[in-house]
């Protein structure tokens, strides 16, 4: 009798970690989104273990291969080797929906631009690492600014009639235009429109034509969404499996393929 193997893939982000768990098909049997800990092992094992817990009888030991993604991804105990979170992104995409050839990946602390060759594997990228705004941890704080929840914010510049412009990218300039009165959702498609411009840049270096996809949790930001095809005029496509699960399903694909070749 054949024992279904189980591969896994382990995304420690700087504000999230995630996990992914296929079986030997390529079917998602297991995933977790987890707030991360301070300590990247232990935010690892109880990502681990919650999406082991989804599968009976399986633990993080019995998994046939697990691969470490993340910024944290030399801290996941089991795994057998680790690969870059900008690798991971475009496999995930690119098993997602292998037509999309490029995308914005909006982590914790960072933006990257992605180009994916026809294999799932890395063409070309840029990032950006050298300043806050525009990441997961900026959208955050705009949130907290408007005492909104983040899905709030990420709508709130949907209505807006008219965009005021963001020069600044900080919390105190958001601050004085709400204290100045003026409409929060004009001030919001503002702070949309800005990280979209940041955006840009990304985009174009990562070969971006017609079309790209944005993953990481900020791609959950219909507010975001709708000013990068503003700025770009390119569609955005939606993936049809959580795009905050990107890298651990793309982690999680590598480990399938290096197990399998492995057995054999």
């Amino acid at each position: 009798m054949n024992i279904m193997k189980y591969f896994g893939g382990c995304d420690v982000g700087s504000t999230y970690t995630k996990c992914v768990i296929l079986d030997e098909n390529g079917k998602i049997v297991a995933d977790v989104t987890n707030r991360s800990k301070i300590n990247p092992v232990q935010s690892a094992e109880i990502a681990l273990k919650d999406a082991c817990d989804q599968v009976e009888g399986l633990t993080p030991e019995k998994l046939t291969y697990l691969i470490g993604t993340g910024y944290g991804r030399n801290k996941v105990p089991f795994a057998d080797e680790n690969i870059s979170e900008i690798s991971c992104h475009a496999m995930g995409v690119h098993v997602t929906n292998p037509s999309v050839k490029a995308i914005i990946d909006i982590g914790g602390q960072d933006v990257k631009g992605i180009a994916i060759d026809t294999d799932g594997t890395v063409k070309n990228f840029a990032m950006n690492d050298k300043c806050a705004a525009g990441t997961g941890r900026f959208f955050e704080a705009m949130a907290h600014a408007f005492e909104m929840s983040l899905p709030e914010f990420s709508k709130l510049s949907l209505k807006a009639k008219n965009t005021i412009p963001i020069t600044v990218f900080a919390e105190s300039e958001v601050i004085s235009l709400v204290g100045e009165g003026k409409p929060m959702d004009e001030i919001a498609a503002g702070i949309e429109l800005a990280v979209a411009k940041r955006c840009f840049v990304m985009a174009k270096k990562a070969g971006a034509t017609d079309s790209i996809t944005l993953t990481g949790g900020c791609a959950k930001n219909d507010g975001l969404k709708q000013a990068i095809e503003k700025v770009l005029k390119i569609k955005v496509v939606d993936l049809a499996i959580d795009p905050q699960l990107m890298g651990a399903l793309g982690a999680a694909e590598y480990a399938r393929q290096k197990g399998l070749a492995k057995a054999y």
